[in-house]
């Protein structure tokens, strides 16, 4: 089985693959601090719960592919798979890894190893042009060309960190939960900041998608905009310009991505 983890800036999903398939995942708080070893007794922890791999670190598993946001994330995980998966082959997804996907950036190595991993699976799955909506910290939105090249992309602020800054800069605003509310104009403070976030960034994800799509292709109808990441759910039913909803694009992209460099024998 290949395990793969994508380490996000506030939280990492694991997945675990047999084959094409994914058939467990897990999502956990992403914490710079947290060391080889200690990932490595969270890993046990959590594969040992699946029926199919063994009780011993690293039963059952074939490969691992890591991708990283945080740079001192990706520098334990580099000790975990040296110092306790050593016999397993590994892929660190960062410059220089082969993806298929060119990069048509002034400097391909500022772009985050997640971004180049979703188009990869993008390509993939839908072909381009496609655009990706990856709903995490930051609101990402990246262009993949008819050709299947990584094109360029927006970053916005995420969904949480919205509700944060409202919360922090408000005098008399406070954190709200991230809810649908009974309306979009709101009977009370909570549900007004509500329907703030939730239209808001669907009227946020429309316009920029529309602008995108514009620049992207000759006609825009042909562009399929796929949306990924922890908070897509909240914004997939008022988003129009959503095709298609992929949660485990990034864990697809890190499996297209090892078998295409993974060690032959």
């Amino acid at each position: 089985m290949l395990l793969t983890i994508d380490v996000g800036n506030t939280h990492s999903v694991l997945g675990l693959f047999d084959g094409d398939e994914i058939v467990e995942h897990w999502r956990i708080s992403t914490d710079p601090r947290r060391t080889a070893d200690e990932w490595a007794v969270l890993l046990q922890g959590l594969m040992g719960m699946h029926p199919l791999l063994g009780v011993e670190l690293g039963d059952g598993i074939d490969g691992i592919c890591v991708c990283s946001t945080v740079p001192s994330v990706l520098h334990e995980l580099r000790e975990v798979t040296r110092r306790h998966y050593g016999d397993i082959p590994s892929v660190l997804v960062e410059p220089g890894t082969r993806t298929g996907v060119p990069v048509l950036m002034d400097n391909p190595k500022e772009v985050g190893a997640d971004r180049i991993v979703n188009a990869v699976a993008a390509v993939e799955l839908y072909g381009g042009p496609s655009i990706v909506v990856d709903f995490g910290t930051a609101t990402t939105f990246d262009a993949v060309s008819t050709r299947g090249e990584y094109a360029g992309g927006v970053i916005a602020p995420g969904i949480e960190i919205s509700v944060e800054a409202l919360g922090v800069r408000g005098a008399q605003l406070r954190k709200i939960e991230l809810a649908r509310p009974r309306s979009v104009i709101g009977k009370n403070t909570v549900e007004a900041m509500q329907a703030g976030i939730l239209y808001g960034f669907a009227g946020q994800v429309d316009g920029v998608v529309e602008r995108m799509a514009r620049e992207l292709a000759d006609d825009p109808e042909d562009v399929t905009v796929i949306a990924t990441g922890g908070l897509a759910p909240m914004v997939l039913g008022e988003a129009a310009a959503i095709d298609e909803h992929e949660p485990w694009l990034t864990l697809i992209g890190l499996r297209l991505v090892y078998e295409r460099n993974r060690p032959r024998s």
